[in-house]
């Protein structure tokens, strides 16, 4: 499924309002034109993990007829990027947090946001399948299970509903109870923690929420320190108890059997997810200084990448739980931090397939780009407006990053430099979707609006 478009992202006529838009592979027709006079015609390891007692619980370039009215062009607005999607669908009506595309065969999206609002939606025309009605708070999570074919959502109040994709009903559902959150710490040393950012967090009763990789199974961590795993749909679950702290990052390793998951105190826990037990515990000196913000690991899960408020990303070993990696930017680390101006952490981060890369996003916008085997910075990067999220491409030394100007940038990870944009969005991008050939790309954004681009390969 690859969309065919020129070096610089632009595309070709927008689709009539209500037609379909098709991926064709290798070499896309667009349009064919009759060159006379005459109108032309339009045409199960969940046994594995569970197995324990439970808890209770218009371009210039369009091709226009040579007397179309030229006056059309002065009706757009003055300083409206160019939109270089496939498709756009304006359904939300408010800003949207989080896009899902379904791994199974690439065809839906789930996305959701403000007003309680999420849809389920096919990508190739925008048709909307069913809405998950009933949350209480704006969606922050949604997301299809490994086989397509249920989707979960939830909210920023902590209500959680499962639908079954086929007929969009509601088969489960889960509101996450009130719980008793210790203080913030007020200092760590050597690193700026704004205590705002912590309190704010503490507000979110679900701080991450993950499928299982090949199960119907629900991960998800909650600021009292717990971990929680539930089947669905049968409603059996089990805890993991963590710190006195928010679980604030987490997520299934691939074998599904093990979970790593960061706390705020800076401490990282591999779990056994059968036995209901820790394996391994990043704690004293191989903790982080400052509270985690998110993990990551490679695709056969034997290392791990934790990143944290103390600007580190510390790769470890999962069968040995030992440190064998620190990525460092050393004018970060030799800053000493004064006030909460100079607050900066690490907020995303990969392991690339098919080079012995990883890639680290910083909150002030910047992009490092680590050697493992020598632990060295090979490149760093700043967009033109602040980055916010970054996805290495399936097998290819191409990086995905979107920003704040609402463009998604491709970069040659080798060389540091920008590939292309991809650009339509009138705000910030807040999430965005990959499918499994890197054809395609959904992106949602405060402007109220998923946008659907057609990657081509020619321009990598």
């Amino acid at each position: 499924m690859e969309g065919d478009g020129d070096g610089g992202g632009s595309t070709g006529p927008e689709p009539e309002e209500g037609a379909a838009v098709e991926f064709h592979e290798d070499e896309e027709i667009i349009e064919v034109l009759e060159l006379n006079e005459g109108e032309a015609d339009s045409d199960d390891p969940v046994t594995d993990v569970m197995d324990v007692d439970y808890a209770d619980q218009s371009e210039d370039g369009e091709m226009a007829d040579a007397d179309s009215d030229t006056d059309d062009e002065s009706d757009q607005e003055e300083g409206d990027p160019q939109d270089d999607s496939e498709l756009t669908y304006s359904e939300h009506n408010a800003p949207i947090y989080c896009v899902s595309l379904d791994p199974k065969e690439t065809k839906l999206a789930v996305s959701g946001g403000q007003y309680d609002k999420a849809f389920v939606w096919r990508i190739s025309d925008g048709e909307t399948l069913f809405q998950c009605k009933g949350h209480k708070d704006a969606v922050k999570f949604a997301s299809f299970s490994q086989d397509s074919t249920l989707v979960v959502t939830a909210d920023m109040k902590g209500l959680m509903k499962v639908w079954r994709v086929e007929d969009g009903k509601e088969i489960w559902s889960y509101q996450v109870p009130k719980l008793k959150v210790e203080a913030p710490r007020e200092h760590y040393e050597g690193v700026i923690v704004p205590v705002i950012i912590l309190l704010e967090s503490r507000k979110d009763k679900l701080q991450w929420l993950e499928w299982h990789p090949c199960a119907h199974v629900l991960l998800y961590g909650t600021p009292d320190g717990n971990t929680w795993m539930w089947k669905i749909p049968s409603g059996e679950c089990k805890s993991f108890q963590g710190p006195s702290c928010p679980a604030t990052c987490g997520q299934f390793l691939p074998d599904g059997e093990r979970a790593v998951v960061g706390y705020e105190d800076g401490s990282v826990r591999i779990w056994d997810l059968k036995e209901g037990k820790t394996l391994h515990a990043l704690e004293g000196t191989d903790s982080h200084r400052g509270p985690m913000s998110c993990v990551a690991c490679n695709t056969d899960g034997s290392q791990i990448l934790t990143g944290s408020f103390d600007c580190d990303t510390k790769m470890v070993n999962t069968a040995t739980g030992k440190v064998v990696g620190l990525f460092r930017i050393e004018s970060y680390a030799s800053k000493t931090p004064k006030d909460e101006a100079d607050f900066n952490s690490v907020e995303c981060m990969g392991f690339c397939d098919v080079l012995s890369l990883v890639a680290v996003l910083y909150l002030d916008g910047s992009v490092a780009v680590y050697d493992i085997l020598t632990q060295t910075l090979q490149h760093r990067f700043r967009h033109k407006s602040t980055l916010i999220k970054l996805i290495w491409e399936d097998m290819s030394p191409v990086l995905y990053t979107c920003c704040r100007d609402g463009a998604i940038n491709l970069w040659d990870s080798r060389s540091g430099e920008m590939i292309i944009e991809y650009g339509g969005h009138t705000a910030e991008i807040t999430d965005f979707a990959i499918n499994k050939d890197s054809s395609i790309v959904v992106t949602v954004s405060s402007d109220h609006e998923a946008k659907v681009f057609c990657v081509d390969k020619l321009d990598r």
